[in-house]
């Protein structure tokens, strides 16, 4: 369910703070654990450092982020891959690749 639009974006007091003292477009990051805080048109250029759950992920913000929320672009999950053994033998069936036919010899 969205939120009510009279109550408009919701946007951590924190980071609203932070945006004051940092200039857009600079390299520090404003570090931030408020994944919910919606993204505005007014951080266009910031970049973020948005906490996963494990380390921060730096995210800088573009025109077509906005209206989306921080914790979208900082993934709390690792995929690492499907399958076991019949996985890892056609990984390495294609790791060799196509044999080069043998060359014909002109005489």
């Amino acid at each position: 369910m969205s939120r009510s639009l009279k109550k408009g974006p919701f946007i951590h007091p924190a980071i609203t703070k932070h945006m004051q003292r940092v200039s857009p477009g600079s390299k520090t990051a404003i570090k931030t654990w408020a994944r919910n805080s919606t993204i505005t048109p007014e951080m266009i250029g910031y970049l973020f450092a948005v906490h996963n759950g494990k380390a921060f992920i730096d995210v800088r913000i573009m025109e077509d982020m906005v209206g989306h929320r921080l914790g979208e672009f900082s993934p709390t999950r690792k995929f690492i891959r499907h399958g076991g053994r019949m996985q890892r033998e056609l990984e390495l069936k294609a790791a060799e690749g196509p044999k080069e036919p043998a060359k014909e010899v002109k005489k």
